[in-house]
């Protein structure tokens, strides 16, 4: 997420600008102002009806391979179908899906696995645990799967019984049931890969129609064949794909869709007024938003330079006037203070452009500062970019601001322009965020930060068990990313999910929004 994708550049929604959202919803009888946001009453799930979504996070490319999914629409549309061994709860706690109870031996380089029995995938095939390390393994070994890196401490899954799995590791995981939990081990039968149309789950629905970029239509199974008290309620699933946020929110208020992710910051206020809609805000735990620079790179590895480049962006101004407050200043290390082992005492990079001036000067650089940009990295990356342009120039510093296509940019300028936008999803662990971002190992360092004593840290901190002692290793980790690395993390946004109120079992989720991508299984209508 949630990660990042190659976007398209336009929506297949409508495409109308705030100014259309502002009359729709005076239409409606909205009024200015934000209002405390209606808790979820505990109610009976119903059976029935369609659920629309709109959504923001997907492109043409996607695919039903789980070894590709990088966005929100492909997590949605594969937890349609599909479940993982561990779901992570509203509060962020692993709690057992496919895998009904685990445990670690001592040193927590061995645990054990006991899947659950009587679980019957969509082919009426009955889950086992053949089926499990098959899906394991399709990301470990040669593979591309984004995965494979939060996998590599294992060294061995063998089957232990006809319903469990050992899994074996290279050093100690206190956190392995949370690694399970990453959405791209989705459970699939053993020698399923025909991604073509459909995905095999053990899930709720059937995916029906897969028109990637346009949309997703799937079908809830017969009565009686999903395992999940209470969840798969919803007959039928219409995921439409419309990119542009203002065209979600007009498609929410108008009644067209009965749920959209990212609404738009701009309007969020306006919206949260609207009768027949209710808005659902996680604070502080949704995408982090950040410019990056390959600290291998000329003139990014002079560290002068970074610190110039952390102290010459005025943080609040944009979370101010892009994010419209809803959003929290980021400090350049990705843990949110949501987090447990988020170092509150770790001093915040402010804006001070003297500092910045100070540290440039004595960079010795000269000549232009180069960042790649596009709406295609995030909405609101080209606004966040000049503002902090104009923030440099207080401290003599010269941003060259260079607007590239949507189109393909997280193939063609993520992770090959020495500096530009990014935005990386939340992870449950601070074990994971670390290693798919900043490990010298990882296949997503961005920043191409390679620091041996993280390393040793990161590794050290993922096996200890004692609380205090890891609490204080994080803490260390965060400070040498904040005060080395390459990324200027700006801003963490508030996720902000509409929904038409006639959408019940909604709630606020420690990781991703739209109830963790899981609203077509957890939800259902009044």
């Amino acid at each position: 997420m949630l990660d990042r994708k190659e976007l398209d550049t336009t929506s297949t929604g409508l495409v109308v600008d705030r100014r259309q959202v502002m009359a729709a919803a005076a239409a409606l009888g909205l009024a200015t102002g934000l209002t405390a946001l209606p808790a979820e009453a505990q109610e009976t799930p119903k059976k029935g009806g369609t659920l629309k979504l709109g959504m923001e996070g997907g492109s043409a490319s996607d695919s039903l391979d789980p070894r590709t999914y990088a966005d929100s629409v492909a997590i949605a549309y594969s937890l349609m179908a599909c479940n993982c061994l561990v779901e992570i709860d509203d509060k962020g706690n692993a709690t057992p899906e496919l895998a009904e109870s685990w445990e670690a031996k001592p040193g927590a380089t061995e645990w054990v696995f006991n899947i659950r029995k009587g679980i019957k995938f969509s082919t009426g095939k009955e889950l086992d645990a053949d089926d499990v390390i098959y899906s394991i393994g399709l990301h470990r070994g040669e593979t591309k799967s984004p995965a494979k890196g939060i996998l590599e401490p294992i060294t061995e899954i063998k089957k232990t019984g006809s319903h469990q799995i050992t899994i074996k590791l290279s050093g100690g995981n206190a956190d392995l049931p949370f690694v399970l939990s990453d959405y791209h081990l989705i459970i699939l039968p053993n020698g399923y890969n025909d991604f073509t149309k459909t995905l095999i789950g053990t899930g709720a629905y059937t995916l029906d129609k897969f028109e990637p970029g346009v949309r997703i239509i799937a079908t809830r199974r017969k009565d009686g064949e999903y395992w999940k008290k209470g969840r798969g309620n919803f007959d039928s699933i219409e995921l439409r794909y419309i990119l542009d946020a203002a065209a979600r929110t007009q498609a929410l208020v108008t009644g067209q869709v009965d749920a959209v992710n990212r609404l738009d910051p701009k309007t969020a206020e306006l919206v949260m007024k609207a009768p027949t809609v209710n808005v659902v805000r996680s604070k502080a735990s949704g995408l982090r938003y950040a410019f990056v620079a390959h600290r291998d790179t000329a003139p990014y590895t002079n560290n002068d330079l970074i610190m110039a480049l952390k102290y010459g962006i005025d943080r609040q101004k944009i979370v101010d006037t892009v994010f419209k407050g809803f959003a929290s200043i980021g400090n350049d290390h990705l843990i949110s203070p949501a987090n447990p082992y988020f170092d509150a005492a770790l001093p915040q990079h402010p804006y001070d452009p003297d500092k910045a001036s100070f540290h440039f000067k004595k960079a010795g650089i000269s000549g232009p500062i180069e960042l790649q940009v596009s709406e295609g990295a995030f909405s609101g990356a080209t606004d966040s970019a000049v503002l902090y342009q104009e923030a440099l120039k207080k401290a003599g510093i010269a941003l060259d601001v260079k607007r590239v296509s949507g189109d393909g940019y997280w193939s063609n300028v993520w992770l090959k322009s020495p500096f530009c936008a990014v935005y990386w999803g939340s992870r449950p662990t601070a074990d994971l965020q670390y290693s798919q971002t900043f490990l010298s190992s990882a296949a997503w360092n961005d920043t191409n930060w390679k620091r041996p004593e993280f390393d040793k840290i990161v590794i050290a901190a993922r096996a200890e068990l004692d609380t205090a002692k890891r609490k204080t290793m994080y803490a260390e980790a965060q400070k040498m990313v904040a005060e080395d690395g390459g990324m200027i993390c700006f801003a963490i946004s508030d996720f902000l999910d509409g929904y038409s109120k006639k959408v019940k079992g909604v709630a606020v989720h420690a990781r991703y929004d739209l109830c963790d991508m899981r609203i077509a299984e957890k939800g259902w209508f009044a």
